[in-house]
């Protein structure tokens, strides 16, 4: 099966995440979900979003300080601010109470 953002499977994925009902519980079913890597990866996205979006620091200071690739960087911050979707934006403004 190849991989498309906007097939039933995904959609089924993103109920059963929209559904669960606590941090022990998302943290238990991702560890189940994905291996090491993909939840290091994952993490690693969601703390750099949440850097860029403070706008205090270059790239190479983010890489510096988290050990995250620029390329790694460079695409976070490009879904934060030029990509439709604007997943990372409506969780940043949630969180930030907008």
């Amino acid at each position: 099966m190849s991989y498309n953002s906007n097939n039933k499977t995904s959609e089924d994925l993103a109920i059963v995440l929209s559904d669960i009902s606590s941090p022990k519980e998302m943290r238990s079913f991702l560890v189940d979900l994905c291996t090491p890597a993909e939840l290091r990866a994952l993490s690693e996205r969601w703390h750099v979003a949440q850097i860029l979006d403070l706008n205090e620091k270059s790239y190479r200071e983010i890489n510096s300080e988290t050990g995250v690739s620029t390329t790694t960087i460079a695409r976070v911050a490009r879904f934060l601010r030029d990509e439709p979707h604007q997943g990372y934006r409506a969780v940043l403004n949630r969180l930030q109470g907008k």
